[in-house]
């Protein structure tokens, strides 16, 4: 049996199952329950968030036949199956990374005056349209703005800002969202167990940090931890396989600064980097860790935390222990480390140095 990775397996087929873009699918299942449909639309965000797989949905929920109650495709009409066979002549795709030039454009408005032959709409999606040069886009502004009647463009991209003002005022604009940290772990909750997967849900929270709001980026990620652990995954397992530091380390040197005990602190940096792991990355780290415990000292500011259940109870322990001023002072020398590092000649000793000072603090405050 063929293997299909996940981001392709657990691709959303309906509005309903896309992730963390409710705004956009409501929107555009609005418009199709009015029948107010636009004949190009632009799709904008970071990658990995569902851009395509929207167009995809929208271009097969207007060519079924048979449309649901709640407006989403039925996948049983013809239009519908040609479309899950990728059969479907109603939905061109066309990538303007490679395809970029005026004989393209014009090879394409060749095609968008053919009427479609199952299904009301012909959609044109257009992927990175960015990519396109600017005689491509001057040749497609007058297709763009009055296509033939059955004609929908879809143009999808990451960098809007390179789009001409001319091509934006003829779209209606839609701007994706990055999926947040509980969306994307939640959804890798429901692949893991559909995937027959036993996997820490602290785990779960680092690859969905590790892929910074990219859901494709997220399922990747999964397959290759599930290749590297097999069905039973712990958090260890992740953080090992991703090179990820450990909240441990962080939480031993926190408690070696309120014991104002500077020796274990040097010996638990030795460690790290011992370990293989960047300086640069490990004040970092440090320095988003007194973030978080700042956050967990108010029960307004607790929702900010962005970590798993059991991490956020030892977060709320350590902050008890350190008051405001102790963590804004530790915040203003990481920082302050963070931003010099690049300059400073001898690297480890420029964090050390950082380490010495977190270790002084409670110190200087006793004088």
């Amino acid at each position: 049996m063929n293997y299909i990775v996940s981001a392709r397996k657990y691709r959303p087929s309906s509005f309903k199952t896309v992730v963390g873009q409710s705004s956009i699918t409501v929107t555009l299942k609005n418009a199709i329950k009015s029948q107010h449909l636009a004949h190009a639309y632009l799709f904008c965000g970071p990658r990995g968030v569902g851009k395509t797989t929207c167009a995809r949905i929208f271009a097969k929920t207007i060519n079924c036949s048979a449309i649901t109650q709640d407006f989403e495709a039925c996948n049983t009409c013809e239009s519908c199956q040609s479309f899950n066979e990728n059969r479907s002549y109603n939905i061109h795709e066309l990538d303007a990374a490679s395809n970029n030039s005026v004989e393209d454009i014009r090879s394409l408005i060749e095609k968008v005056r053919v009427a479609p032959q199952l299904g009301s709409y012909s959609v044109y999606i257009i992927d990175e349209v960015h990519m396109l040069s600017q005689a491509a886009f001057n040749a497609f502004l007058k297709t763009l703005e009055e296509p033939p009647k059955h004609a929908i463009f879809i143009l999808a991209t990451t960098e809007k800002h390179k789009i001409l003002p001319t091509i934006l005022s003829r779209c209606q604009i839609f701007d994706f969202n990055r999926i947040t940290i509980p969306g994307a772990v939640d959804h890798l909750k429901y692949v893991a167990q559909s995937e027959n997967v036993e996997i820490e849900e602290e785990g779960l929270t680092v690859i969905a940090q590790k892929a910074d709001g990219a859901m494709r980026d997220a399922l990747s990620i999964f397959d290759q931890i599930v290749a590297f652990s097999g069905n039973r995954v712990t958090y260890q397992q992740v953080i090992e396989n991703l090179n990820v530091l450990d909240y441990d380390y962080y939480f031993q040197l926190v408690d070696a600064f309120l014991a104002e005990d500077y020796k274990k602190a040097m010996l638990i940096f030795n460690e790290i980097l011992k370990k293989g792991f960047d300086a640069h990355h490990f004040i970092g780290g440090l320095n988003a860790h007194f973030r978080d415990l700042l956050m967990c000292k108010d029960a307004a500011t607790l929702e900010l935390m962005e970590v798993g259940q059991s991490i956020k109870d030892r977060y709320a322990e350590q902050a008890n222990k350190c008051n405001v001023d102790f963590l804004y002072d530790c915040m203003k020398i990481t920082s302050e480390c963070e931003l010099q590092y690049r300059i400073a000649k001898d690297k480890r000793l420029h964090v050390e140095f950082a380490l010495l000072s977190l270790s002084r603090i409670e110190i200087e405050k006793k004088k």
